[in-house]
């Protein structure tokens, strides 16, 4: 029996990411668009020149999920699909999805999941699937423990500017105008797949420090838990972090992993998102 994973790009992921394995993989790329100019966000994703324009333009910037024809062109290969989508209340991917389901000739055999977040937790979703995959589960059980996985995995992130994300509506103007005008920096959160604030603080190596603590009451028992760390343009924050959290915690793994396209177009520069 084969079994073939699909995510849309927010995960971070490219094509090659579970070479190796017996589990095929493939990312479905969104679009970013920056006036006249559009990003695929696959390989070929110009990341620097995006991200130039990004900072100088006042054009409109806008992004778009796949559409349904190019999930469903993704249901090859396998027996059985698995698709992992960033969070449905900050795109339409997951609806887009479902659709494809749908249109499939066994929709029985396709498992739609809404990440109920982006990057980092999308990567640990893959990756327990993986676990569960070679662990020899039927299908359906497979689909019942990775529900529940997700929802037990936290993000939390800081983000030095806000502006795509409240451009786009995906994002509260009151969480903005605390993160600009008040020249406070929010520690965020996900929370059922919205962005919301948990903590308001002063300085960016502050709010941090504060993210570090708060992994510590969000979750316990980390000895067997794995931490992502997406970063925008920002290794060298990303690193700050990692070395604080190892000095608290005794995670299984922290891995570092640079923003892709879509992730890199919310975020923005210097950016971090952190998973677990």
């Amino acid at each position: 029996m084969k079994f073939k994973i699909i995510v849309d790009s927010s995960a971070n992921l490219l094509n090659n990411y579970l070479e190796g394995k017996d589990v095929l993989f493939e990312s479905v790329p969104l679009i970013t668009r920056i006036g006249n100019s559009e990003y695929v966000d696959d390989e070929n994703c110009n990341l620097e020149e995006m991200m130039k324009k990004l900072e100088k333009t006042s054009e409109k910037c806008t992004s778009s999920c796949p559409s349904p024809q190019a999930f469903l062109d993704s249901f090859t290969g396998a027996d059985y699909y698995f698709v992992i989508t960033i969070t449905k209340k900050l795109s339409g991917s997951f609806n887009s999805a479902l659709v494809a389901k749908n249109s499939f000739k066994d929709p029985n055999k396709v498992f739609v999941l809404d990440s109920k977040a982006v990057a980092g937790t999308m990567i640990l979703l893959v990756d327990k699937l993986v676990e569960l995959i070679e662990s020899g589960l039927d299908y359906n059980e497979i689909c019942a423990k990775i529900s529940e996985y997700r929802d037990s995995l936290e993000l939390l992130f800081v983000l030095n500017k806000f502006d795509n994300l409240v451009r786009n509506g995906r994002m509260n103007k009151v969480v903005a105008f605390i993160a600009t005008s008040l020249k406070i920096k929010p520690l965020c959160f996900a929370q059922d797949g919205e962005i919301k604030v948990k903590e308001k603080i002063r300085t960016l190596e502050g709010v941090f420090k504060r993210l570090v603590v708060n992994i510590g009451k969000m979750k316990d028992n980390f000895k067997d838990k794995v931490c992502i760390i997406t970063h925008t343009n920002n290794l060298e924050g990303a690193n700050f972090i990692k070395n604080l959290i190892e000095e608290h915690y005794d995670f299984k793994e922290i891995r570092i992993v640079a923003n892709r396209g879509l992730c890199s177009f919310y975020a923005l520069d210097k950016g971090i998102m952190v998973a677990f």
